[in-house]
């Protein structure tokens, strides 16, 4: 066998950046990347910023129907039950209409309040008061009041009527 002449020749080294691969990305890319997070963070800002305040008279009078429709399916035989279901939708009413606590307070700490019903025209919180103490000797008498349910259903319509016209301007 013959050996090959084998040269001792120095060579230049291989340069360092000729064995990295080449980039997928392109020298465009970055700058639109960062553009396109620009605009989402600019969205995402106006979007919080732009949060929708509801209408006062929207709410009302969703609140409004909402109660007509409840007392209108109201059918119960004694007078104590319609109290019972009066009262809470009248209370809906207040929470929802007015943001009244109301809904989730006992009778004594509704009349307790000094101020309740502030959004109302004193006439308005005057019937309201008067209703719900009618309300509540019903609810809470020793023996089952005699009172007809149709009665106790149309003046608590009738205080709605009320309630839903006397806010105060």
């Amino acid at each position: 066998m013959k050996a090959k002449s084998v040269s001792f020749e120095l060579m230049e080294p291989v340069h360092p950046e000729a064995l990295v691969p080449d980039s997928q990305v392109e020298p465009w890319m970055l700058p639109s990347a960062v553009a396109l997070l620009l605009v989402l963070a600019l969205c995402l800002i106006f979007w919080k910023r732009k949060k929708l305040t509801p209408d006062p008279h929207a709410l009302r009078n969703a609140a409004y129907l909402d109660a007509v429709t409840s007392l209108d399916k109201i059918n119960v035989t004694q007078g104590r039950d319609a109290a019972v279901l009066t009262s809470l939708i009248l209370r809906k009413y207040l929470s929802s209409a007015a943001n009244d606590p109301a809904l989730f307070e006992t009778h004594e700490e509704f009349i307790s309040r000094h101020d309740g019903l502030k959004a109302f025209t004193p006439d308005a919180r005057q019937a309201a008061e008067a209703a719900f103490a009618r309300l509540a000797s019903l609810k809470y008498a020793a023996s089952v009041p005699d009172t007809a349910p149709l009665l106790v259903v149309d003046e608590c319509r009738l205080l709605l009527e009320t309630l839903h016209h006397g806010f105060a301007a």
